[in-house]
């Protein structure tokens, strides 16, 4: 595994209940700042071996990436299982939400 992907997977194994992160702060923070797109075909392939909390990232407006409605609809609510809010435009408020990691 290369070490990107290893850092992704640590990174977004740490984010905490009731927080979330977006993909390109993930990329960057795993090396990769221009990497946002990778960090997305990482949680697709990987998030069931190694048990990611793959709801708790969104794009970087704070909105669910998913356009498939199951897939929306199940990341929505799990996040707001975890006492995440959102806005009326359907976003969630990164000032309150973001989760920003002391280190990875």
């Amino acid at each position: 595994m290369k070490p990107f992907t290893e850092n992704v997977i640590k990174i977004i194994q740490n984010i905490p209940e009731g927080k979330v992160m977006t993909y390109g702060q993930i990329a960057a923070l795993a090396g990769s700042p221009r990497g946002a797109r990778q960090v997305v075909r990482i949680l697709h392939t990987m998030s069931k071996k190694h048990r990611l909390p793959w709801h708790r990232v969104v794009n970087s407006k704070g909105m669910i990436g998913f356009q498939d409605d199951e897939y929306f609809q199940i990341q929505k609510l799990s996040l707001e299982s975890e006492g995440i809010e959102f806005k009326i435009n359907g976003a969630i408020n990164l000032e309150q939400f973001q989760f920003w990691p002391e280190s990875t």
